[in-house]
């Protein structure tokens, strides 16, 4: 019985991080895309240019394409990314739909076109990154952006770029040089952007220390970090004298923990740092 409410719990608290991201990302492109008239990186900028020649309203437009790319990435990138798809891309529409009701007559809100688009790329990577990193999208050219991130092995913000200046580029169907130069240039910086917020939560960091607080360090990284250490013997070019080099993987809250202690047990510790952006099993030895 228990298990039974953890995995629901588990379910709707996943579930509720969803929503809140797709909510982010449809007020980034309602509020911002749209009165922006660009077309950047997204199926509803595609939707926006398709809108001045198909007499539907957005959500339904956007609706009708997620729909079609929705079929390819839930048999190309599996069923847990294709089930949380599904539920984001039908989301994302009815808030578009709702927002349509509550704001029909809605303008820019900046009154600049430039920094509508700025802040539709901040806003939207937001929501991406999140639904991103509980492998989900909302659909659309994200499908695009993931299948080649899987099969092509590309970093998701420049899928995001190349699959998006497709879409930046119809804008000149419609708008005039300005607003495709923006479109292009906003896709660019959107995958950008995109990538800071994805990796920045991901991104480890590889320590080197070499310390007279060794015993103290060790202890520390194994019982206060609870994480692993690699421990190698280090002979200094200068006077060749022997010390042990405790190398340790830590994420962003572990590595300010890490660096505190040092400062305050060994000042005079000599620490190098490498970012990790991926990593393999690291074993407790």
């Amino acid at each position: 019985m228990s298990d039974v409410k953890e995995k629901t719990g588990a379910v709707l608290r996943e579930t509720a991080v969803l929503t809140g991201a797709v909510a982010i990302i449809a007020v980034s492109v309602f509020f911002f895309l749209v009165p922006s008239h660009t077309s950047v990186s997204s199926i509803s900028g595609l939707g926006i240019v398709l809108s001045n020649f198909v007499p539907l309203p957005l959500s339904v437009i956007t609706m009708i394409l997620n729909v079609v790319l929705l079929i390819i990435g839930f048999f190309t990138c599996g069923r847990e990314f294709g089930a949380k798809t599904v539920y984001t891309s039908v989301l994302l529409p009815v808030f578009l739909g709702l927002f349509e009701k509550l704001f029909p007559e809605f303008g820019s809100m900046t009154g600049s076109q430039e920094l509508d688009v700025l802040c539709y790329i901040l806003v939207v990577s937001i929501g991406l990154s999140i639904l991103f990193n509980r492998n989900a999208s909302s659909g659309g050219l994200d499908i695009v952006a993931k299948i080649m991130n899987k099969y092509l092995h590309m970093e998701l913000g420049k899928a995001m770029s190349l699959s998006g200046m497709c879409v930046a580029l119809s804008a000149a169907l419609v708008y005039d040089k300005k607003t495709v130069v923006l479109s292009i240039l906003g896709t660019y910086f959107n995958g950008i952007v995109l990538d800071h917020f994805i990796f920045d939560n991901s991104i480890k960091r590889r320590v080197c220390i070499i310390t007279e607080k060794e015993e103290a360090l060790r202890q520390f990284i194994l019982h206060d970090l609870h994480s692993g250490a690699t421990m190698y013997e280090a002979i200094g070019a200068y006077n060749l004298e022997k010390h042990n080099e405790i190398i340790t993987i830590v994420d962003k809250s572990e590595y300010q923990k890490l660096m505190n202690f040092i400062n305050r047990e060994d000042p005079k510790a000599f620490v190098t740092i490498y970012n990790v952006a991926s990593m393999q099993y690291q074993p407790k030895i």
